[in-house]
């Protein structure tokens, strides 16, 4: 099963916040992220809060689901509005999970609409959903298009049969061209595939046809991440019992090198270590959200939010979550207060991942010190004010954070 969320401490029932965390509202870019907790199948890599019909249990119910998310969101209004304060406008909206276009269109709509009315939607923001490759069909398309829908994020994993069959995942590769072209049709703004490297019995041949597979179908952005076996997946069971082999690291560098050769010469360039854009407007502004650490408030099972240096995460079941929605109380499980050396350990550990690069004011004297030695080693550039990653840094990046904090 997934993995549990941190102890923290307890967190209030009406899911109020400290004013010193309120009034960073409206001062940086503030997003919405709602989490969709259902999924057809599950896939043996994963530990994703995620559950299969089989797996739900009692006391939750995807017909009732996006009623709770709309009570968790009138009551982000109450608490990111107390005292009058004005409510942040929404830049970005992320649907996430789970497999979110199992849920009718129209629920999917009623989010977006609730968000809409309840906070606004800025100009231009970025409104994604998630969607495997068999979730969905050209209505459906066309209809969370007309919802406010701006972006799409396909589960593409890999273009080889053989290799999604040892990931558990059930579409049909043929069809990843397919939904793309959907997607333009119905009006997509965006559309970004996810792929992983590293499957056990994945050649460097599998690895290179399916991102020129990914590349024929013209996405606006990529996402290569390298396989992990993840504690109590099915994936590690199989590892443990020796039925498959671990992931390589050098066989993921070379992944690596390979994606970000191909991906350059079709015009996408990496803006974050896992993360290639056709344009600057093609970059997940969500995700960038998180990685500069700005504000956004996390719906459903398991999300996790952060406003002001405030961090909390709401209880892990769809049972429980459904329980707090009927008791009008925050499902908030738990939180914490982030001081100012642990956020400032935080955006470096984030930071460091952009292609923008880690402002080097955010480095204390020892790892300054380690500047001279990183840029010998070439791991790192300074560029400005600025620390960028090398390629051969990304490819060490948690070695290079660990020097750059000393």
């Amino acid at each position: 099963m997934p993995a549990t969320l941190p102890p923290g401490s307890p967190a209030p029932a009406d899911g109020r916040l400290p004013a010193e965390a309120l009034a960073s509202v409206g001062e940086r870019p503030f997003g919405i992220y709602v989490h969709v907790p259902f999924c057809a199948a599950r896939c043996g890599y994963c530990d994703f809060n995620t559950y299969t019909a089989v797996e739900l249990g009692a006391g939750a119910s995807r017909a009732t689901y996006v009623d709770q998310v709309l009570a968790e969101l009138r009551l982000a209004t109450e608490v990111l509005g107390t005292g009058g304060r004005s409510l942040p406008v929404a830049d970005t909206v992320f649907v996430g999970g789970g497999t979110p276009t199992l849920l009718p269109t129209d629920d999917l709509a009623r989010v977006v609409g609730e968000v809409a009315d309840l906070f606004g939607l800025a100009p231009g923001a970025e409104v994604t959903t998630e969607a495997n490759p068999d979730s969905v069909t050209p209505e459906s398309l066309v209809g969370l298009r007309q919802a406010g829908f701006t972006r799409v994020s396909y589960g593409m994993q890999s273009a080889v049969p053989h290799v999604l069959a040892t990931l558990d995942r059930t579409h049909d590769p043929q069809r990843v061209p397919q939904v793309v072209a959907w997607a333009r049709a119905a009006g997509f703004e965006q559309v970004s595939l996810d792929l992983i490297h590293g499957t056990p019995g994945e050649s460097a041949l599998d690895w290179e046809r399916s991102l020129t597979t990914a590349l024929a179908t013209g996405p606006d952005h990529l996402s290569a991440y390298a396989l992990t076996v993840e504690p109590g997946t099915a994936l590690a069971r199989r590892v443990a019992r020796g039925e498959v082999a671990a992931p390589d690291d050098d066989q993921a560098a070379d992944a690596y090198e390979l994606a970000d050769r191909l991906l350059g010469r079709a015009g996408l360039h990496w803006y974050e270590l896992s993360s290639w854009a056709a344009r600057l407007d093609a970059r997940c502004r969500h995700n960038l959200g998180y990685w500069r650490g700005d504000n956004w408030w996390g719906a459903g099972p398991g999300a996790h939010s952060h406003v002001g240096g405030v961090r909390w995460w709401n209880v892990k079941h769809p049972a429980a979550y459904a329980a707090r929605a009927a008791e009008a109380v925050s499902p908030a499980q738990a939180r914490e207060r982030l001081d100012a050396e642990t956020r400032r350990v935080e955006r470096v550990l984030l930071e460091t991942r952009l292609a923008d690069g880690l402002p080097l004011g955010l480095l204390d004297d020892a790892g300054r010190s380690q500047l001279p030695g990183l840029v010998a080693d070439g791991t790192v550039a300074v560029h400005g004010e600025r620390v960028v990653l090398t390629l051969p840094g990304r490819l060490l990046a948690d070695a290079v954070v660990r020097r750059l904090l000393g």
